[in-house]
């Protein structure tokens, strides 16, 4: 048998992005250098501000042109001795408002609010599922547990209000994320497609 031999051709250079692979020798008096490449480039200012103008006054004039062209469905001026029914919140506000149709005004208008500004606060500072592991890749009895207690109570809290527009995606969701739980010998597609989801995707799923 042949014995193949490894040959490497000695280069004479300094740019390490040219020839990425090699062995150099570096004394006292030289140094490793790589050379900058020398890409497009595009300035902040003028051309990417002017481009900003020119799209928002294009974008202004657009919607100018609409408003001339079709009339707004507005109604007749404000009459204050006379209250419409229902009385509509401003689009801000509109969410708060329907909320107060499925609880009571101290949970809708104070106790909800107040956890989902405290969860945006709270949320960047936790690790939360950076890795995007399956929901029962580990800890599989400790998370089913932890799962059932928290749609339990979740469950009972919504069904004391009679929130049933929010119950029913729940019991949806939480009964195919308990599916997902259990292995089976020859699972379905779908199965094996929701086995596969980590907890940030039921969590949206669910919203």
């Amino acid at each position: 048998m042949s014995e193949t031999k490894n040959s490497f051709e000695a280069g004479v250079g300094s740019n390490a992005l040219k020839t990425p692979e090699r062995v150099v020798f570096i004394t006292s008096k030289t140094s490793a250098q790589v050379k900058e490449r020398a890409d497009r480039q595009l300035m902040s200012y003028p051309q990417l501000i002017l481009r900003e103008v020119i799209a928002f006054e294009v974008l202004t004039i657009v919607l100018v042109i609409v408003a001339l062209a079709w009339d707004a469905p507005l109604e007749q001026l404000a009459n204050p001795l006379l209250t419409p029914n229902p009385a509509k919140a401003p689009w801000y506000f509109l969410g708060l408002q329907e909320l107060l149709h499925y609880f009571p005004p101290l949970v809708a208008g104070i106790v909800i609010p107040t956890l989902v500004v405290v969860a945006l606060v709270v949320i960047p500072y936790f690790n939360v599922n950076i890795k995007g592991e399956p929901l029962w890749a580990a800890d599989r009895s400790r998370r089913f547990l932890i799962f059932i207690v928290s749609v339990g109570l979740l469950l009972i809290f919504l069904g004391l209000y009679r929130a049933w527009t929010v119950l029913v995606p729940t019991v949806a969701i939480a009964g195919l994320t308990i599916v997902s739980f259990f292995q089976l010998k020859r699972p379905y597609r779908l199965i094996s497609f929701l086995q596969t989801r980590p907890l940030s995707w039921w969590v949206m799923t669910w919203f």
